[in-house]
């Protein structure tokens, strides 16, 4: 079984008070205790918005928040000290820390530059909108807050290939650049999609592709992160990051990185596609798994189960799958908004966490609430699913994904780990029971649901077979009864721990 287990180390509505790095310190542990094996950072770097700011407008990639740029020192979560001590602290806990590297566009440009540009149709960037004309441009990075510390290169417009606002005219349209062209290996959408947002960056660009590599060498050596989650790479050439992340990896040294990008699309045939064109580098997120996670949550219990895996990368290629419930792009308004309703949240997550196939990611508002929006955590749910994804995820796996309502599957467990193994029954709709089978090794065990919304025993027979049951709506985790005192005591140490902060 794949043991790594990521959690989303932030949200979107998190206050601008610079103390997110501290607040990660301080959570590491129980982080650490819940089961985790990696946490992912929110972009460390200086937004164009300063500290309100969450790390995606990209202003001073060398900004890790020790510059007086865009109205403050610090970043939306700390300063540059901060950052370094939270990886260190995780670290010293042998957990592994992913970065956030988003090499999109550019934002906060601190000079316009005039430059000829040609008016692109909005919804097909493959047409273009009548002739070249002479346009400003906010495209002259110079950052004269860090004054050429750790690199003094000045970014123009030759680094980039379109904007979306002509300074002269005071006009929002997306302007591509006369001379250069969108990039082709990109998504179809839109016509080409390689333009997303801001001062798009121009890979073609040898001096651009240069400096981010440069910059990619300066952050592995001062942060020493475990690997990256890539932003937007549909809008990215699907080739660029190979040679990026080659060199990240040779710096490294032996030990892989782990990478996971961002490819948001429901269409499976797209995300195939990335893999084999990026070189099967890195894992992506399954995006239409989380859209059918959505849509069960949502449907009234319409959805049909037995097809919750149907035209999801993690069925078909689940080595280089990230699953997810929710992240910070799909929480409530968000431009991806697409929130699993909380009723639904149990039984999403042990679609991710309770299976073989995957790298599951949890997300932060998930485990801490979204006090903002009246999102609470998922609670003690999550946090069990957790502690039997660790404890007793071992051993083959067999499915029962063949009714519309109700649906498991099993993990068999194995000998070198005692009591292992699990039955798992779930529905969005109408209970029921089925009848699944464990192993002879757990023959004649008895079985109870950790979760605790059942309250019956389940003695299963001498080849490992037992009919486990399932309330409306709900869902069952099916363990051995022998792990019980297991359970309540990491819970009581968890709740101990949640207490001792809110002091």
């Amino acid at each position: 079984m794949n043991t790594r287990t990521i959690l989303q180390g932030f949200q979107w509505e998190l206050p601008n008070d610079g103390t997110h790095w501290q607040n990660l310190q301080l959570e590491a542990p129980q982080i650490k205790m819940l089961g985790f094996t990696g946490i992912w950072l929110p972009p460390a770097y200086k937004g164009a918005a300063g500290k309100d700011d969450v790390g995606y407008g990209v202003y001073d990639l060398y900004d890790l928040g020790e510059f007086d740029q865009k109205g403050t020192v610090a970043t939306k979560y700390g300063i540059k000290q901060d950052y370094l001590e939270c990886i260190h602290t995780f670290h010293a806990l042998d957990m592994e820390v992913y970065a956030d590297v988003v090499f999109n566009h550019f934002l906060g440009a601190d000079e316009e530059e005039e430059v000829e540009a040609v008016r692109y149709i909005q919804n097909d960037r493959t047409q273009e909108d009548g002739k070249s004309e002479m346009i400003k441009a906010w495209t002259k990075f110079t950052f004269p807050g860090r004054n050429g510390k750790y690199n003094d290169y000045i970014w123009t417009w030759k680094n980039f290939d379109g904007v979306d606002y002509d300074q002269r005219r005071h006009e929002h349209a997306v302007f591509g650049f006369a001379g250069k062209e969108w990039a082709k290996n990109v998504d179809t959408e839109n016509g080409n999609y390689d333009y997303l947002m801001g001062a798009d960056l121009d890979m073609k660009n040898p001096e651009t592709v240069e400096q981010l590599n440069k910059w990619g060498t300066w952050f592995q050596d001062m942060t020493h992160v475990d690997g990256y989650r890539l932003d937007a790479v549909k809008h990215i050439s699907f080739d660029f990051f190979v040679d990026w992340l080659r060199n990240r990896q040779r710096e490294r040294g032996s030990q892989p990185l782990f990478v996971v990008g961002e490819y948001w699309s429901d269409e499976l045939d797209k995300l195939l596609h990335y893999i084999d064109a990026s070189g099967s580098l890195f894992t992506l997120f399954d995006v239409p798994l989380h859209f059918n996670l959505f849509k069960a949550s949502s449907s009234d219990g319409q959805f049909d189960m037995s097809q919750i895996f149907t035209d999801t990368l993690v069925a078909h290629r689940p080595e280089w799958t990230t699953t997810f419930v929710d992240n910070h792009d799909t929480q409530k308004g968000q431009a991806l908004e697409s929130w699993v309703e909380g009723w639904f949240k149990s039984q999403a997550y042990a679609l991710t966490l309770l299976r073989r196939e995957g790298t599951p990611c949890v997300f932060y508002g998930d485990l801490y609430g979204i006090p903002t929006q009246n999102v609470a955590p998922v609670g003690d749910p999550l946090e069990i699913m957790l502690h039997v994804r660790r404890q007793l995820g071992h051993g083959a796996q067999k499915d029962y994904l063949d009714d519309p309502d109700v649906i498991g599957w099993t993990r068999m467990g194995d000998l070198a780990h005692e009591n292992s193994g699990f039955a798992v029954i779930l529905t969005d709709r109408i209970g029921g029971e089925k009848e699944m089978s464990l192993s002879a090794l757990n023959g004649g065990e008895t079985y109870i649901d950790c979760l605790g919304n059942r309250k019956e025993e389940i003695t299963l027979n001498k080849e490992g077979v037992g009919t486990f049951p399932v309330n409306d709506g709900s869902i069952s985790v099916w363990v051995n009864k022998k792990v019980k005192e297991e359970l309540k005591l990491h819970l009581k140490v968890s709740a101990v721990k949640n207490d001792t902060d809110t002091v």
